[in-house]
């Protein structure tokens, strides 16, 4: 796609701003839109899944004395409350298990800061499916193109990167659905820049989810006050004093401009068979793998060694004394999976978390960094208690782009999300009604059927699936 260029500089938020107003719905194949299909579905059950923790009741009892008049839904609850506050707690919402999806590139988590601005939107204007999908395609693949740009000084230095790029993600998505022009949308994404926030130091607390949630609600705020005539500066996002430099090194343009309108990074998007953080799960299929081939009880272990990529360790090497630990933990994620033989919400649990029989399991492994394994890879030792030593090697995680998860695996885990949230609603339902957004007229009535209190359609029940 063509830059837009002043003098002998290309402005990253004037070439996105064009990209996002410009770019014909028409224009999005068939694959690129079941793509963003599968992350709402993911999404949508993320949020479910959660729909009466005590982090999002919080957050609820928190905004709704300040939430204006009740204009958006909440995921899985029968409340409402106005745009900018449903953003902000569907966004907590999805983003809480450690579930979502995940750009591994950049380790974005796309859906959760994009989606609920996008839906909060188009639920109070009326706005059809179709727009709506197209919205998210444009705001995930700004929020993944500036995490290029950025990455990987930008994590490195401690910034959450799914909140500092998300900000961006929403601020286009919105406006688009507001429909925007180049110029509107460029102010939106650098008045975006002023607000993008969110620490590493923070991941194991729910101080995380408040910078995910601010992600969502800010970029809509950003859209809105472009429609209005807010102005930012022409290069808020690359300049000398810009967002990128300050959080990190001078921005790589080529990352944001190669490929525009062509190559899709939402077509890289994972998502998670466990929930916890993605440099993970290797460990665990590894830690399953030998459980299953050896038949490997608890009391059979002397001692696990887990290697992999430093990376690895710089994320999972850590005392563990909350669930939120536990999510970014290589000693919990060995323990259970050899435990239970599995390593779902259930074994993130605070209960399990803290039960002795677990943490004495922690206490038995140990991480060493492998500069030899990839990112995403794992080697996983056993020293029996009859001193005998078993090995797995995992070097493609279940999920990941090489062993993806197949739409009926995504329909399965949105259903248990559904059922561990005591959702009561009609799950295969609202799974085919994801699955046809952009034939919808309208949000309204998928999300009251997501959130409980209503139906969609005319009370048929969905068709059957014909998805591998």
């Amino acid at each position: 796609m063509d830059t837009q260029v002043r003098g002998d500089k290309t402005f990253a938020g004037a070439m996105l701003g064009d990209f996002v107003a410009r770019f014909p719905r028409q224009e999005a194949p068939a694959a690129l839109r079941h793509e963003a299909k599968r992350s709402l579905l993911n999404f949508f059950g993320c949020a479910l899944g959660v729909a009466r923790d005590p982090a999002v009741e919080t957050a609820i009892r928190v905004l709704r004395p300040f939430s204006g008049p009740g204009e958006a839904s909440l995921i899985g609850r029968a409340e409402r409350l106005d745009a900018m506050a449903a953003s902000f707690v569907n966004a907590v919402a999805a983003n809480l298990l450690d579930y979502d999806d995940t750009h591994l590139e950049t380790v974005i988590h796309p859906t959760a800061p994009v989606a609920p601005p996008v839906l909060a939107l188009a639920e109070r204007r009326g706005l059809p499916g179709a727009e709506v999908l197209h919205a998210f395609l444009l705001g995930a693949e700004v929020e993944c193109r500036v995490g290029n740009a950025v990455s990987p000084g930008h994590y490195a230095r401690g910034w959450h990167i799914t909140a500092t790029c998300g900000v961006f993600g929403a601020a286009a998505a919105c406006a688009r659905l507001l429909g925007l022009d180049g110029a509107q949308t460029w102010h939106a994404l650098g008045i975006a820049a002023s607000q993008a926030a969110g620490v590493v130091e923070n991941l194991p607390s729910a101080a995380k989810n408040v910078g995910v949630g601010n992600a969502a609600r800010n970029g809509l705020f950003a859209a809105l006050l472009a429609q209005q005539g807010y102005a930012a500066a022409p290069a808020a996002i690359e300049g000398p004093l810009g967002w990128a430099r300050a959080a990190g090194d001078a921005p790589r343009l080529a990352a944001i401009a190669e490929g525009l309108g062509e190559r899709w990074e939402i077509m890289k998007n994972t998502y998670k068979p466990y929930p916890c953080g993605i440099v993970l799960h290797a460990v665990i299929d590894a830690c399953l793998d030998l459980r299953a081939r050896h038949g490997l009880s608890a009391a059979d272990i002397a001692g696990v060694v887990v290697r992999g990529h430093p990376l690895l360790l710089a994320r999972g090497d850590r005392p563990v004394g909350n669930e939120r630990d536990a999510r970014v933990s290589i000693h919990h994620s060995a323990a259970v999976a050899f435990a239970f033989g599995a390593a779902g919400v259930r074994e993130f649990s605070p209960p399990v978390v803290a039960d002795p029989a677990v943490a004495a399991l922690r206490r038995k492994v140990r991480a060493e960094a492998d500069g030899s394994l990839p990112v995403g890879a794992a080697a996983v030792e056993v020293e029996t208690a009859g001193g005998g030593t078993l090995r797995s090697v995992v070097m493609h995680a279940r999920g990941s782009r090489e062993r993806p998860l197949s739409d009926r695996e995504l329909e399965a885990k949105f259903a248990e999300n559904a059922r561990l949230g005591g959702f009561a609603g009609d799950t295969a339902r609202l799974i085919e009604e994801v699955w046809r957004l952009d034939e919808a007229g309208g949000v309204g009535p998928l999300m009251a059927l997501m959130s409980g209190r209503g139906a969609v359609g005319g009370g048929q029940g969905a068709r059957p699936s014909s998805r591998a």
